[in-house]
């Protein structure tokens, strides 16, 4: 006798965009794998868009400009690939709400309203799933979620802004300042139109808060991450960091700080920084995003691939809505929000980080000692000077040990007033070498 088909899972669309536009074509393309691997059809009941006319391709009667309806109708798991903060909130909460499961790639959402989301899935026993969130197609979240939920992850370092990994990986490779980089960066299609969100670090600081709220079991907000960009990055700083071994990456760091009464906290930040040519995020060249997680028992473990782009994100999507879809069929459930631990987050001057500081100087006796008793006066220790040069051109380059982000502010701003100093010419975090 013939098997009886199961129910098709029903999935509306919210968003045809870039990536929703690959989403449609997956799901339309492997249509039948997909089916086998869920064990029931996923029937795409609808897609909600701002423009029907603007979508070649899609069949006309599967185009609504009613995402409210198209939520409230009769489906059983709604995919948000739309972006932003609204009306994406509104609805993917009415959809938790109705016990229907989500999928979405919104890491501005997350960062910013995650708990809010996680406990309407809780209370309705719907499912939350957003791999797509946080480096495309690369499996990162999951392995957090999952996979490592059994160790102690004691840091997660990222490069997980594909725009600004290539103006840095330009600019190291050709030269060219950061102003120009950009500029090509916009015409080969690695920048948007407006790339604030990308150069100023909001982009990869959405994405650090989601990392550090799974690797710490702990809710941590974008509000919560420190947040530089890229935009003063000169190509001195590139050439500087060539000279000691180093290059410069924009970085997301998040990472479990002891207390020196053994108490722990939670440092989350997101800025430019040398990290040594020896590590393994120094090789991410590109718009490709890596993130490096180091766990008690696991070790050092490295996660690489594309981090953005239609075809990637889409592929992240689909592995999430065949998880929820196979639960929809089984009767299974995501893994629940775990913030347990609830740890503080540790303000950005109480954290530990090394700077690079390069100084434009007089070029008499006496500088250095000057220099360095504004170090000793601040308890910043000096693990390395450069002097460079004679007469007008003199410089000086400092790399400190470890020392709080607020004794090194201070340490600089009192060195910039000496009247020795003519000018700083940069500073610059240090990360990924011993302290």
């Amino acid at each position: 006798m013939k098997p009886v088909e199961a129910r098709p899972v029903r999935v509306a669309l919210l968003g045809c965009g870039t990536v929703g536009a690959q989403v449609v074509r997956l799901l339309t393309e492997q249509a039948v794998d997909l089916a086998a691997r869920v064990g029931a059809p996923i029937e795409l009941a609808g897609i909600a868009v701002r423009r029907p006319n603007k979508h070649p391709g899609i069949p006309a009667e599967l185009l609504t400009t009613d995402a409210a309806a198209l939520v409230a109708s009769d489906v059983d798991v709604v995919v948000e690939v739309i972006g932003g903060i609204e009306p994406a909130r509104t609805l993917l909460g009415a959809a938790l709400a109705a016990g229907k499961s989500v999928v979405t790639a919104n890491k501005a959402l997350l960062a910013e309203y995650g708990a809010e989301l996680f406990t309407a899935a809780d209370a309705s026993g719907a499912d939350l799933y957003f791999e797509a969130s946080v480096a495309g197609a690369i499996p990162l979240l999951r392995p957090l979620r999952e996979s490592l939920v059994g160790d102690r992850i004691t840091r997660v370092t990222g490069i997980v802004n594909g725009t600004t990994n290539f103006i840095l990986s330009a600019m190291a490779a050709t030269g060219a300042g950061y102003r120009e980089t950009l500029d090509e960066a916009s015409r080969l299609g690695y920048a948007e139109a407006d790339p604030t969100a990308d150069v100023d670090g909001f982009d990869a600081a959405s994405k650090a808060a989601i990392l550090a709220s799974l690797a710490f079991h702990s809710r941590v907000s974008a509000a919560d991450v420190h947040r530089e960009g890229i935009a003063a990055v000169s190509a001195a700083d590139i050439t500087a960091a060539k000279l000691l071994g180093r290059t410069v990456k924009l970085l997301a760091i998040c990472e479990r700080v002891t207390e020196r009464d053994g108490s722990e906290s939670v440092a989350v930040r997101v800025h430019p920084a040398m990290i040594p040519l020896s590590h393994p995020l120094a090789s991410v060249g590109d718009a490709f995003n890596a993130v490096f997680v180091e766990a008690d028992a696991a070790g050092q473990l490295m996660f690489y691939g594309r981090g953005a782009g239609g075809a990637p994100t889409a592929s992240a999507v689909l592995g999430d809505l065949v998880a929820v879809a196979r639960n929809r069929v089984i009767g299974g459930r995501a893994p629940r929000e775990s913030a347990y631990a609830a740890l503080p987050v540790r303000p950005m001057g109480q954290t530990p980080t090394r700077y690079h500081i390069s100084l434009d100087v007089a070029d008499r006796a006496g500088v250095l000692a000057q220099v360095a008793a504004v170090f000793a006066e601040h308890d910043v220790s000096i693990a390395a000077v450069r002097q460079e040069g004679r007469s007008v051109d003199a410089s000086l380059v400092i790399v400190t040990h470890a020392a709080s982000d607020a004794a090194l502010r201070s340490t600089v701003d009192k060195v910039a007033g000496l009247p020795v100093v003519r000018k700083v010419v940069s500073v610059m975090r240090v990360e990924g070498e011993a302290p």
